[in-house]
């Protein structure tokens, strides 16, 4: 079953701090958790140049980093300054409490990321930093990034899921990765793609509730990321950012979408009334 969302309607403006919350949860008719097992949230953050976010606290979130377009600049009290940008990564692993900024120079072009935020399978584990290059990208072929603690892939994180990228040519046609007892889901950072007889354009999203096999053929020179992930995972709900406390309860979220649903339907009938 693969579950098509619109671009996210949860979107915060900091001023030249511009965060969109998307919430994979959410994709289902009748959402219990903004989350889906163990990925919490994918937030699509754009920093305009010049702009500083000071030091400040996680704890037991697992923060991927992934910076396409721009570069973001980061510091911490233990590896201190760090770049990331299209040809490195960063994870932190924040456990049971790590401090850091994060901010572009004036000089620097204007920054386009996500921010992934997966919930661990225990509280206040061991706090740790992981940056580096990230293995060559190959056009038109998944590129394992993130995987399991201890399972091979070139970044961790401390839960059962793992996460690629790709830059698909346009009109060309590819699998998506499988894993047994994953799900998968899926967000287009660019262009446009055809999934199961829908089109998925910039900013939306696919949730696959099976590891059956699925194709994606991109209308559009396209880039995307994948995330494989064990639904019934052992997960931790105290992340800072990943499980905020002001995040609304999965029972306001489904009236919300009955009520929007509802908006959609009553506009239409309006407008064919009118023609």
């Amino acid at each position: 079953m693969l579950i098509k969302g619109a671009r996210t309607f949860v979107v915060r403006d900091a001023g030249g701090f511009v965060a969109h919350v998307n919430m994979p949860g959410w994709l289902k008719p009748k959402p219990t958790d903004h989350g889906q097992g163990p990925l919490a949230m994918v937030v699509e953050s754009i920093l305009d140049p010049g702009r500083l976010i000071a030091m400040h606290e996680h704890r037991n979130d697992e923060i991927i980093s992934w910076v396409p377009e721009g570069v973001m600049r980061h510091d911490d009290r233990a590896a201190g300054r760090l770049v990331i940008d299209r040809d490195h990564l960063m994870v932190m692993n924040a456990g049971v409490g790590f401090w850091h900024s994060e901010e572009t120079l004036a000089s620097d072009p204007p920054l386009r990321m996500l921010q992934i935020l997966v919930r661990p399978y225990a509280v206040d584990l061991e706090p740790k930093i992981q940056h580096g290059p990230m293995p060559a990208a190959a056009a038109n072929v998944w590129r394992h990034l993130v995987g399991p603690e201890g399972e091979g892939a070139p970044f961790y994180v401390r839960s059962a899921i793992d996460f690629f990228d790709m830059r698909l040519e346009a009109g060309l046609r590819v699998e998506f990765p499988q894993k047994q007892g994953r799900d998968l889901y899926f967000y287009v950072f660019s262009g446009s793609v055809f999934v199961d007889k829908q089109t998925f354009v910039e900013g939306e999203q696919g949730l696959h509730l099976s590891d059956d096999k699925l194709e994606v053929e991109a209308q559009s020179a396209s880039t995307l990321v994948a995330f494989l992930l064990d639904p019934n995972a052992s997960i931790t709900r105290q992340g800072t950012v990943g499980d905020h406390k002001k995040i609304p309860p999965a029972i306001i979220i489904r009236a919300f979408l009955r009520w929007r649903k509802f908006r959609h339907m009553w506009r239409r009938h309006l407008s064919h009334r009118r023609s």
